[in-house]
């Protein structure tokens, strides 16, 4: 019989690292757009240059969560705090497992009285509709799945736009036919762009000015061609699957921490709960780091720079363990600027036979669900690198990587091992190949610096909130 839930799926592998180091799943993919509409590197540029238009229509799942308990079930997961949280507000929802270790994290909307919408990826999502049918809560969900997981693709609930750059404000003024509203980080309004009326919330990916902009399915389509139209004067080029998953190198955020969920009594029947088709059984992990224990790799709030956001004013899973992981040394999350020489070594050595390094793809080198290679300091294990890519507005190899405290000073000299050990894991995306060791020196996050100056405190950086 096959197996029919997560914790089947387990019991039926040599071990949760083994499945999902040989799991025949690739990076995530962006459906719904092209992979390129003009090229990767002018996409990566002109959201530091002029202004881009990114369609996030397609690859990432909504939950509505609505009911008298809405926000007490939220608070009861999260280890955000929800005492200013207010209508037309938004915040980064991060929820950890029992043990202290993050699950994901997700954008939450509070849209209205006892109504919220959480934008993201599924881990988060599945942990609340969990806990939403079996916790006695009273609250409704409803889950818009992305388009790759729908039996119908062409059609959502809702759309979801996002422009940032130098001159954003410009095409949303001559969209919207007024001045662009004045909001501080992370907070909404209503707009009006070709007679639909939209919610907008201030935002942006890589430090620039922006909004994203979300409504109705049906009325997407026009609200798209009155932003093209409006951005023909202001250099906005529309951006594809391939550059838009390596503004996440610039910007400072990993899209990609473990759920912590494949081991832990109290979370076993969550792991019969979830599917044996699903996000947590079919994930995949790869890199050069490698542990049997798959403990060793989940990610505290606090490896993920999330530490500002854990608040132990009010009671949520988790809160025990993070209350004894907070007086703990931490890991700090760190870009690294990978040397240009080594780089060019690796790439060099597809024009040979033999020995060659692991394919380095452009702009996005990820090549698994959840990355992690080792960084190393004289040898010695320093931390983790856990994404990987090229920054054409830099010039240079990127990493995103969580060390330890000392050598985490912009500065420091430290070496990432790229490739899978052993000549690579059983991975579709996974060639015949041998290690090797690629210098870098270790920079701020984000690695932007418009990011640093204008960012919020706390989002992405290392500041509290």
């Amino acid at each position: 019989m096959s197996p029919t839930s997560l914790e089947q799926v387990l019991k039926t592998a040599k071990s949760p690292v083994e499945l999902l180091r040989n799991q025949q799943t690739g990076p995530n993919a962006y459906p719904g757009v092209p992979a390129e509409y003009t090229n990767w590197r002018d996409e990566q540029r002109a959201w530091q240059q002029t202004c881009v238009l990114f369609n996030q229509s397609y690859h990432m799942a909504d939950l509505l969560v609505e009911g008298r308990d809405a926000l007490k079930l939220l608070s009861y997961l999260g280890i955000n705090s929800f005492q200013n949280f207010a209508i037309d507000k938004a915040k980064q929802f991060v929820p950890c497992s029992y043990h202290g270790h993050v699950i994901g994290d997700v954008i939450l909307f509070y849209l209205g009285r006892d109504q919220f919408n959480l934008v993201g990826r599924a881990p988060v999502l599945n942990w609340i509709q969990y806990h939403a049918a079996t916790g006695g809560f009273d609250v409704k969900v409803e889950l818009d799945e992305r388009t790759i997981k729908r039996a119908d693709p062409t059609r959502r609930k809702s759309y979801r736009f996002q422009i940032q750059g130098p001159n954003a404000m410009k095409v949303v003024e001559s969209a919207t036919g007024r001045s662009a509203p004045d909001l501080k980080f992370f907070n909404m309004t209503t707009m009006t762009i070709a007679g639909k009326t939209l919610r907008a919330l201030r935002h942006g990916m890589a430090g620039q000015p922006g909004f994203e902009l979300f409504g109705p399915w049906d009325d997407g389509e026009a609200v798209r061609q009155a932003l093209i139209k409006a951005g023909r004067d202001f250099g906005m080029r529309l951006v594809g699957g391939r550059a838009y998953s390596s503004n996440t190198i610039e910007s400072g955020w990993i899209p990609s921490p473990l759920p912590a969920v494949y081991t832990g009594e109290k979370m076993k029947p969550y792991r019969e709960w979830l599917p044996a088709n699903g996000y947590e059984a079919t994930a995949s992990l790869g890199g050069s780091f490698y542990s049997d224990n798959i403990e060793d790799y989940y990610l505290t709030p606090w490896d993920l720079g999330y530490g500002g956001f854990v608040k132990f004013d009010h009671d949520f899973i988790g809160r025990e363990a993070l209350e004894k992981i907070a007086k703990q040394p931490h890991r700090r999350k760190v870009t690294l600027a990978l040397d240009n020489e080594d780089v060019s070594r690796v790439l060099s050595s597809m024009f040979q036979k033999g020995d060659r390094a692991k394919y380095i793809d452009f702009p996005s080198a990820v090549y698994a669900m959840h990355p992690f290679d080792r960084v190393l300091v004289n040898g010695k294990s320093a931390g983790l690198s856990t994404w990987i890519g090229y920054s054409s507005n830099e010039g240079r190899m990127l990493s995103l990587a969580m060390l330890e405290e000392e050598h985490s000073i912009p500065g420091t000299r430290v070496s990432l091992i790229w490739g899978e050990e052993g000549g690579g894991s059983q991975k579709p995306t996974v060639e015949p190949h041998v290690q090797t060791e690629i210098k870098a020196i270790v920079g701020p996050v984000p690695y932007s610096e418009v990011a640093r100056d204008s960012y919020a405190d706390g989002w992405r950086t290392q500041r509290s909130i």
